[in-house]
């Protein structure tokens, strides 16, 4: 499969790691934890996270904290189809494409439950064909990107003429549960909105980024480590200290598998200062700068970071002959891809313009 086009999107408001310190702070939900239990948040937000802002759909000063799982609900209904739009619209712009020439589309999410899923609502907004496949893959968390793509690269190979978009959306403030919990108060700590949008085909005389050696490895007897529950009807994010270790581990295994020049450039998911930390470690090439750029101006938003860094990349004037990608989440699972040739289609589409409401 090879790329013709990938676009990101944020919501528009954006909120300092003090501010949301302090809209926790001075929350109902924060006035009822342990003192122990703000101590660790003002210490990660306050501190040396990696994370200077991250960007919210819902408002964390309007009584985010104390959402009812009903209104979360709606709100994730509401905001995910926006976001995706706005990333799909930009790459289909890019692409030089109209939403009606699109013969599959696959969505990634793991912070909301839909029936049917986002990719029915953005089939409607965008203005796919009604014979345009869809699926939605829900509940693979931070690695779901690199699942996702490969599910796609099945159907590029049964339908080489189609085009195929492959969509990431997260929209991880309709997930904050605050309790205290120290995973869950890392977690809140960390993450933030966003969407990734890519489009692919599979016409190897047309060129661009090309896409194979999909891989994954997953641990079931570490599911506890990184996964959601339910308290009150609400995602409840778990985030263990061990994750970072554990992400290494399963990093270092799939790159012992994987077939790749001594050159090749890893594209990880930014989870957090500590686990590009684990990756730097495992890896012989250290984690580009993008993607501690990525973390810092966004967070961890889950599934699309690691598309927001592949993105970064791609503007480089001189690109590695490989690069390799790799996302870790809920399962314990792991994943990886590897990207070859310089892509035929400019891909530095102003951030800007996908961050504001169109």
């Amino acid at each position: 499969m090879y790329l013709k086009s990938i676009a990101s999107a944020v919501p528009p408001k954006s909120y300092s790691q003090r501010e949301c310190w302090e809209s926790l702070r001075d929350s109902a939900t924060g006035q009822r934890l342990r003192a122990g239990s703000l101590r660790l948040a003002e210490r990660i937000m306050l501190g040396d996270s990696g994370i200077d802002k991250r960007h919210f759909a819902i408002q964390p000063g309007n009584g985010l904290f104390e959402s009812s799982a009903s209104q979360l609900n709606e709100a994730f209904e509401r905001e995910g189809p926006a976001l995706g739009r706005r990333a799909l619209r930009s790459a289909l712009e890019q692409a030089e494409m109209n939403a009606s020439e699109l013969d599959a589309l696959f969505v990634c999410t793991c912070t909301g439950y839909l029936c049917p899923g986002l990719s029915s609502y953005l089939a409607e907004s965008i203005g796919l064909s009604p014979a345009a496949y869809l699926q939605d893959i829900v509940g693979q968390g931070c690695g779901a990107a690199i699942p996702t793509l490969r599910s796609a690269s099945h159907f590029l190979a049964a339908h080489p003429d189609a085009r195929v978009a492959v969509l990431a959306i997260e929209v991880c403030s309709a997930a904050f549960y605050i309790d205290d919990d120290p995973g869950v108060i890392i977690s809140a700590c960390l993450f933030g909105d966003g969407a990734a949008a890519t489009i692919w085909h599979g016409d190897e005389a047309a060129g661009g980024l090309r896409l194979d050696q999909f891989d994954t490895v997953h641990i079931p007897e570490d599911r506890g480590l990184l996964r959601f529950t339910s308290r009150q009807g609400k995602l409840r994010n778990i985030l263990s200290p061990l994750v970072p270790e554990r992400a290494g581990e399963a990093v270092r295994q799939l790159h012992q598998r994987a077939t790749l020049s001594p050159g090749a450039l890893p594209v990880p998911h930014p989870g957090g200062r500590e686990v590009l930390r684990a990756i730097d470690q495992a890896l012989p090439a250290s984690c580009p700068p993008e993607a501690a750029n990525v973390l810092q101006q966004y967070g961890n938003m889950s599934s699309p970071s690691v598309l927001f860094v592949l993105k970064e990349i791609l503007k480089r004037e001189e690109l590695p002959d490989e690069l390799w990608l790799t996302s870790f989440g809920a399962g314990f699972s792991c994943h990886s891809c590897r990207a070859q040739e310089k892509p035929t289609r400019s891909f530095d589409a102003a951030e800007e313009s996908a961050t504001v409401e169109v």
